[in-house]
C-alpha cells in the first residue's frame, strides 16, 4: 500500500482489499496460514462471485459495503 489519498479521505470510496491482503500477509508471517487463506478467499468471493466492487473495480459499493460483504 502507498499513498494516503487525501482527496478521497472520509468519503467511503476507497477499495479496502489491499489493506485486507496486507493483513493476510501478516497472518502468514505469524503462522496463521488457515486464517490468512480465509481472508484471501473471502476477498476473492466478494469481488468475483458476489460482484461487490468499489468504483475503481467498476462497481458502486462503498468501502463499508465491501468490508461487510462476507459477514
Amino acid at each position: 500500500m502507498h499513498g494516503s489519498a487525501p482527496d478521497i479521505a472520509g468519503k467511503g470510496v476507497a477499495n479496502p482489499s489491499a489493506q485486507m491482503l496486507a493483513a493476510a500477509m501478516m497472518l502468514d508471517h505469524i503462522g496463521e496460514l488457515d486464517r490468512a487463506q480465509r481472508v484471501r478467499d473471502a476477498i476473492d468471493q466478494v469481488i468475483v462471485r458476489d460482484k461487490v466492487r468499489t468504483r475503481d473495480l467498476g462497481g458502486n459499493a462503498s468501502t463499508q459495503e465491501f468490508g461487510d460483504a462476507r459477514r
